[in-house]
């Protein structure tokens, strides 16, 4: 070879590494992708709600709510399920399969995992969780209802739960498609 194919390829080479390291410059600053918000009517309407704003501050629970002192820790999937952004204001919509007729709403977490979860995995965290139980009504629309002691429980476990079904990770995602409540309009 001589002197000048030797310099070309060397820049070619030097051009590539250079193309390889921007993109993943590029690629790694990019957010993750959120999911919409999952759109609920709730039958009940409250003066104060969460998303509403007192002066400047933010309200993330309201009448139905029980707030809960994470400490820091993390909260985790009370059984496997799905993770949505809710219309409210740092507020995300769980649902799982094991209890279908229900909707479970987490208000004041940092760093939520959106989309699917297995049952014991972390959702987020924070200092204060705000919870609300949602019922599914016949007529299609959801009511405000009191939470469970063992939902809570399984969702502020320092442990991760144990497996307690044997299907494997793809067969939990066709079910859970095939379980979520259809999005509704306000």
């Amino acid at each position: 070879m001589n002197m000048q194919a030797i310099v070309s390829a060397l820049n070619k080479r030097h051009l590539n590494l250079w193309t390889v390291l921007f993109g993943l410059i590029v690629s790694s600053c990019q957010s993750p992708v959120i999911p919409p918000q999952r759109v609920i009517n709730i039958q009940q309407q409250w003066e104060l709600e969460p998303g509403d704003l007192i002066g400047e501050h933010l309200v993330i629970g309201s009448l139905g709510d029980i707030s809960i002192q994470l400490k820091r820790q993390s909260l985790r999937a009370p059984f496997r399920g799905k993770v949505e952004p809710s219309t409210y204001d740092q507020c995300v919509i769980y649902s799982t399969p094991e209890v279908p007729a229900y909707l479970f709403r987490f208000c004041g977490l940092r760093h939520p995992k959106f989309g699917i979860v297995k049952a014991g995995q972390k959702l987020g965290g924070g200092s204060h969780v705000q919870f609300a139980t949602l019922r599914r009504q016949p007529d299609g629309t959801w009511i405000i209802v009191e939470p469970s002691t063992g939902v809570l429980e399984r969702a502020i476990s320092t442990q991760p739960l144990k497996k307690h079904q044997s299907t494997d990770d793809n067969t939990e995602e066709v079910e859970l498609e095939q379980v979520e409540s259809p999005q509704l309009s306000n």
